[in-house]
């Protein structure tokens, strides 16, 4: 019996080699036509591959856009912060071109009042509740600075000294609502005409120089500058142009309204002048008239 089952398993084991050696030759023979099990065995690998691939994409894709997207995100990050960069960079840019010009045209207005000393100073506060009354310098009492100094940008005066510290002072404006802010001036033309700058006008933004004889002609456009009669201020200090001009309250006399040369909203850089010599007779004047 064990013997029979022995030669069984010999029998199938060379059945099994004939037949996968036929297979074997079957396979390797140039077929133009399949077999009807390796078409069935074709047709159905083909058919899983044609399910799974359409999602195996998609799934493929859609990770791939994640990935892009991502990148996207970081680069459009990237930009964004090289954007804020460039706009910092562009407001500097024109901040300082902006300064510059203010202290080229410093130095220039340096050259045309050498015959005076000039103290270059930066305005450091400017308090909003008095915006049109008062600016802090950084300079003051150890930098030669005295109280009723005039002070200038390049564009013209602005004001005057009215307190000073021992390392910083405080000016008050031309448009500065104070009844003793008054300026000794003169509007230039064929006869010089004498009067004082009292007073600002907010609606016209516009200086008020009073004092005109009324039988004077004033025209428009005429420059008003110092007089220099005061002792303190030097002469020759642009204030302004006329805009016109409108007799006063009573009638006797004439009243202008003088346009600011100097820009009183924004004023970063400032000069204050010293005048080097005065005379007994301007201090004089200056006790009669009350002006500077």
């Amino acid at each position: 019996m064990p013997q029979f089952f022995l030669n069984k398993r010999l029998i199938v084991l060379l059945v099994s080699i004939i037949l996968l050696v036929a297979l074997i030759g079957f396979s390797l023979n140039d077929r133009s036509k399949l077999s009807w099990p390796e078409q069935f065995l074709k047709d159905t690998v083909g058919w899983f591959q044609s399910i799974l691939h359409q999602p195996a994409q998609y799934a493929a894709g859609f990770f791939e856009n994640i990935s892009e997207i991502k990148n996207t995100f970081e680069e459009n990050k990237l930009l964004k912060a090289r954007l804020d960069e460039y706009v910092e960079l562009n407001a500097r840019v024109l901040e300082l071109e902006s300064e510059n010009e203010r202290l080229r045209e410093i130095l220039d207005k340096k050259e045309s009042l050498r015959n005076f000393k000039i103290t270059q100073a930066t305005v450091i506060a400017r308090n909003p509740d008095y915006w049109h009354e008062l600016i802090f310098i950084n300079k003051g009492e150890q930098h030669g600075v005295k109280i009723n100094m005039a002070v200038i940008t390049s564009k013209g005066m602005i004001g005057k000294v009215k307190q000073v510290s021992q390392f910083t002072s405080t000016v008050q404006l031309l448009s500065a609502e104070d009844r003793t802010n008054r300026i000794s001036a003169i509007i230039k033309g064929n006869a010089d005409v004498f009067g004082l700058i009292e007073g600002y006008d907010e609606e016209r933004k516009a200086l008020l120089f009073k004092r005109i004889p009324f039988d004077v002609k004033v025209e428009e456009k005429q420059t008003v500058v110092t007089s220099g009669l005061g002792g303190v201020f030097p002469k020759g200090l642009v204030i302004g142009e006329v805009i016109e001009v409108v007799p006063d309250e009573y009638g006797l006399t004439q009243m202008a309204y003088i346009k600011p040369s100097a820009d009183f909203y924004d004023i970063d850089h400032v000069m204050i002048v010293e005048r080097l010599s005065s005379t007994p007779d301007e201090d004089l004047l200056e006790q009669v008239e009350g002006g500077y």
